[in-house]
């Protein structure tokens, strides 16, 4: 049965539909396709356009809610559809496995990582527990998890995001499933870990030959992993074809739009700009069957798109699209594709060199006191002299692993967290760091949007009247002014007068931190602090995002502090780029410098685990060992020492990174890294991004 290019899985024609309170809703409509053995599909698209409904339909797990109304699934030629839940649950978890988005959703919190591995051998293949503890441990090698006897003994919340992964992966690679499933699995991980995640599924893929499906939204991680690639819209494929096929000619305009969002990383905001794609993904209840489900946010639309719906048919060898225009655009390249990105934007830029800076931090440190138990106390060092600063009109972007203090950073510069050293000016003015709240006048100027809107916005208030709070408490406008003035921030961010009225409940995830931003803007601050504020966006509306704040910056001269885990991000929207870790800054400096050589081999690192959504670019292959270590404990001498993969082009093999904390070497105009390695060394290295030669 295992032959290549034989059938593990068959769709054909799959439509799922959703009991709700207005009847049965379509999620899902006429979707086929089909998977070899050894092969990886990737599926992508915006939220709410099906992906997930379409995996779930294939292991039955829809709810007491939904159910498949038409269509065929057929795995290693046996219809799934109509199984019942006996013969299912023999290949649940055996021949077929999912890996989630979240691992803590897979992971039982009260039972130890053994007891839950050792369970999915002793009910598939009766195993006895000896062997299936030996089993495990083997399996847990194979995914690269240190010290694996360990980690069988502990429960989940004594794991790091990217460990629970592993178990997870771990836990589905088992019974070895001829299919397995991987729903959003590197999203919440950390660039360089999301980079071990996706070479792991290599690994496995090239050892065991199992069929992959892997739903996400981030082109770059599909373009890493996939050797075929459905697009879907609305509960419909818009697009399907080989991954060279998708990137290099996409021929669908929502295809070429999700492309269109994503910021290479080369480019700048200075030179490029990215284009959006207008409006959002219409609920199963508005989708028309009589008409191009894309046509409302088409910028190709034409008459025969609204009054005839067109058929997914094949305009290439081993490529599909459902569009009437599919031909036009098939041989329009990526290429040209990123020559219309470069546009210059209009307006100059903000970013003010020479003058004063309007936030200079000095040596800060930020240390937490944590009980391990009655009597014993460690020290946190979270920020640990940490020296930056930000000119006015400027953006500087903060990058790191999780850990490593960005966010700590910030709540001090805002005042949510007390600092034990050092010190921060802001226009010119020493701020008290020795109390936790600050001045009204200083909270007027620094504004913060976070990462989760939802946990800041009141769900009880209507959006109009949360924008209003901070334009009466800050006196921004007069009182009779105050409405005129929220309804204008609205119309600042791009949301109509409508919104004034409705509930954070009854906007999606983008229009959601639009209204954050808004009410950042309220008091009309010198410096917004931006933590995470795109990272769980789809990619449309996180070029959205960006516009805006770019929009923003142009107008009104405000400072941004910008964290992100992606680095084409903040090499896109930053002026100067830090790169943090374990609570230090390792290398500082102009963006375009940071992105190439000399790095510190830490941004080397991380520039080497982006994943890129562009075929004609190559990347050297460099992954870091281990985790980042504690911060109750880090490690002497260099912080980075311990997991530095050029400590060996030193003389004495890195014995002076163990022993002393190398000092700051000031490369080029404002360009500093901490590094005990000759900057000549760091020159000679080869660029860890490189445009492939024709």
């Amino acid at each position: 049965m295992n032959i290549k290019n034989s059938k593990v899985l068959q769709v054909e024609n799959l439509s799922v539909s959703y009991k709700t309170r207005k009847g049965w809703i379509q999620a899902v409509q006429n979707v086929s396709f089909d998977l070899s053995y050894g092969e990886t599909l990737g599926i992508v698209g915006e939220s709410g356009c099906g992906k997930s409904t379409v995996a779930f339909a294939i292991v039955n797990f829809l709810g007491p809610n939904g159910k498949v109304t038409s269509g065929s699934i057929k795995f290693e030629g046996k219809e799934l559809v109509g199984l019942s839940r006996r013969e299912l649950n023999r290949l649940r978890g055996n021949r077929i496995s999912m890996v989630y988005q979240d691992p803590m959703a897979a992971l039982n919190p009260i039972l130890r990582i053994g007891d839950q591995l050792m369970e999915v051998l002793t009910y598939h293949r009766n195993f006895s527990k000896r062997e299936a503890y030996e089993h495990c441990i083997d399996m847990l090698k194979r995914v690269h998890m240190p010290d694996p006897e360990a980690v069988m003994k502990r429960y989940p919340h004594q794991l790091s995001g990217g460990q629970q992964q592993r178990v997870v992966i771990a836990m589905a690679m088992l019974n070895n499933p001829a299919l397995l499933i991987m729903d959003e699995p590197t999203t919440a991980l950390d660039v360089t870990v999301e980079a071990a995640v996706l070479d792991l599924v290599e690994e496995l893929k090239s050892e065991f030959g199992t069929s992959i499906i892997f739903i996400t939204h981030n082109l770059g991680v599909v373009a890493r992993v996939s050797d075929s690639i459905c697009v879907m819209y609305a509960g419909e494929i818009v697009e399907r074809g080989h991954v060279g096929q998708i990137f290099e000619n996409p021929a669908h305009p929502y295809t070429r739009g999700l492309l269109r969002c994503v910021p290479l990383l080369g480019t700048s905001k200075s030179s490029t700009v990215l284009r959006p794609i207008r409006g959002r993904v219409p609920p199963p209840e508005r989708r028309l069957p009589s008409m191009c489900i894309f046509a409302d946010r088409c910028g190709h639309r034409e008459n025969q798109c609204v009054d005839k719906k067109p058929n997914l048919r094949e305009i290439d060898p081993g490529h599909e699209v459902r569009c009437f225009k599919g031909e036009r655009f098939l041989y329009i390249s990526l290429r040209d594709r990123r020559s219309a990105q470069k546009v210059r934007r209009i307006g100059s830029s903000t970013c003010a060199e020479k003058e004063k800076p309007l936030l200079d931090i000095r040596k800060l440190r930020v240390y937490y006191t944590q009980k391990m138990r009655i009597g014993v106390k460690h020290i946190v060092r979270a920020v640990d002299n940490v020296s930056v600063q930000v000119n006015p009109g400027c953006t500087l972007g903060i990058v790191g692993e999780s850990g490593c203090g960005k966010s700590t950073l910030l709540k001090a510069i805002i005042g949510l967290e007390k600092v034990r050293d050092g010190k921060i000016f802001f226009q010119d003015k020493e701020l008290d760091t020795l109390v936790v709240h600050r001045p009204l006048d200083i909270i007027k100027e620094i504004q913060m949007v976070f990462q989760n809107p939802d946990s800041t916005l009141n769900p009880a208030y209507p959006v109009g009247k949360q924008i209003e709070r901070p334009l009466k408490r800050f006196k921004t406008v007069p009182r009779k002014r105050v409405r005129e003035e929220a309804l204008r921030l609205l119309r600042a961010v791009r949301l109509g007068q409508d919104y004034y009225h409705r509930y954070p409940r009854q906007l999606s995830g983008g229009e959601k931190q639009r209204v954050g931003i808004a009410r950042a803007l309220a008091s009309r601050p010198s410096l917004i602090l931006c933590d995470e504020p795109v990272s769980a966006l789809d990619v449309s509306v996180q070029a959205a995002v960006l516009n805006l704040l770019m929009e923003i910056q142009n107008k009104f001269g405000t400072t941004f502090v910008f964290i992100a885990h992606d680095l084409s991000v903040v090499r896109y929207i930053s002026d100067y780029v830090a790169v943090m870790y374990l609570g230090q800054i390792m290398e500082a400096g102009p963006t375009q410098r940071i992105y190439e050589p000399p790095y510190h081999p830490y941004t080397e690192a991380l520039l080497s685990a982006v994943p890129i959504p562009d075929p004609d670019i190559s990347q050297r292959r460099i992954r870091l060992e281990g985790n980042v270590p504690s911060a109750m404990n880090p490690p002497s001498g260099c912080r980075f020492h311990t997991r530095c993969p050029r400590r060996h082009l030193l003389p004495d093999g890195g014995k002076i990174c163990q022993e002393k904390a190398p000092e700051e070497h000031v490369i080029d105009k404002n360009h500093t890294i901490y590094c005990h390695l000759p900057i000549e060394t760091l020159l000679e290295l080869d660029p860890v991004v490189e445009m492939k030669t024709s």
